[in-house]
């Protein structure tokens, strides 16, 4: 992988940690204001989906080395 592709995921993944953040932010003040659990559940889901996304491109920044 070349350094300026790896660069670009590096911060991509950078962006993607601080959205990550951003939704935890969020789902926890919904939760202290007693909204509604479906609109948390829904954010809780696109929480993972970023988290997921953020492993998926660090696996291919730092490739499995099998011993």
């Amino acid at each position: 992988m070349a350094d300026q592709e790896q660069a670009e995921l590096r911060m991509l993944v950078a962006r993607l940690r601080h959205e990550h953040e951003d939704f935890d932010v969020a789902i926890n003040a919904m939760i202290q204001t007693g909204c509604d659990q479906l609109r948390i559940q829904r954010m809780k889901k696109k929480k993972l989906a970023i988290k997921d996304r953020i492993t998926e491109i660090e696996d291919q920044i730092i490739p499995d080395i099998i011993a």
